[in-house]
């Protein structure tokens, strides 16, 4: 892999910084943070009742995540109560067509996908 904003990694590689990218992707919070956030910025309030059933604690450790990423930007106004807005930016909005495909399949086969669980749990159970 080369340096740089353009490079590109090997995620075969076990050496690549790739992987650091795909856990963060891969995490259910990021791919849902990014999906709540597709249609504009909201409060961390806002966020947290889109995504549902996150803690605070969690919900903070993925902004900062995402945010140190260059995935959202994180903007505080200066008023009384202090608001703070969280946006994707342009990286962060390149990830909301994939997302979005990997969220479709998975909502379209959740039946399928539970069906298989449980047929293999009572073959499981069987032996």
């Amino acid at each position: 892999m080369t340096d740089g904003p353009d490079a590109r990694g090997d995620a075969f590689n076990p050496e690549c910084p790739t992987r650091v990218v795909l856990d963060r992707i891969g995490d259910k919070w990021t791919a849902l943070v990014i999906g709540a956030l597709e249609g504009g910025s909201l409060r961390f309030n806002e966020l947290r009742a889109r995504v549902g059933g996150v803690a605070p604690k969690v919900l903070t450790q993925t902004l900062r995540a995402m945010e140190r990423d260059g995935l959202l930007t994180r903007t505080v106004h200066a008023q009384v109560p202090p608001r703070v807005d969280y946006e994707l930016t342009d990286l962060g909005a390149s990830l909301t067509g994939p997302i979005g495909i990997l969220t479709d399949w998975a909502e379209t086969h959740v039946g399928g996908i539970l069906a298989s669980r449980a047929a293999y749990d009572e073959q499981a159970d069987a032996r």
